[in-house]
């Protein structure tokens, strides 16, 4: 494995009344232009957005890349997802991330964290992200 996809524990998300809550902290290529990352994370918020989610948000604060025009770094990059913690839904927002990052040929990174435990994709081979992405799926829907 690339020592790029990785997983580790740290702060953030988490479970609250059957909600679980879903960080989601995307860096994206840091060749692409400011408005090209708004336009970005918009489409990605979009695509959660579509699927039977509670919530979708970014999350706020954070100071601006260079270039940015009024918008922070933390709201191009970090969104939180509440979703029910039955039924499938989780499944279906990792499926849908990683579509997302399948489709670009660019260098992003996503780390989806729940209840301090955060796993990191960058750079990892298609077969890579798929076996991270499992195990993490399966400890947090007990599958």
């Amino acid at each position: 494995m690339h020592d790029d996809a990785v997983v580790r524990s740290g702060p953030s998300g988490g479970r609250a009344d059957g909600v679980l809550s879903v960080l989601l902290d995307i860096a994206p290529d840091p060749e692409l232009d400011p408005e090209a990352l708004e336009q970005l994370a918009r489409q990605l918020r979009a695509e959660i957005a579509e699927l039977d989610v509670e919530s979708v948000r970014p999350t706020l604060g954070g100071t601006a890349p260079a270039g940015a025009k009024g918008t922070d770094a933390v709201t191009l990059g970090a969104i939180v997802v509440a979703l029910s913690a039955s039924g499938g839904v989780f499944t279906a927002l990792v499926d849908t991330l990683r579509d997302w990052l399948g489709r670009s040929s660019a260098r992003h990174r996503v780390s989806l964290t729940i209840d301090g435990d955060t796993i990191e994709l960058e750079r990892a081979t298609t077969a890579e992200r798929r076996d991270l992405i499992d195990a993490y799926i399966r400890r947090h829907t007990g599958g």
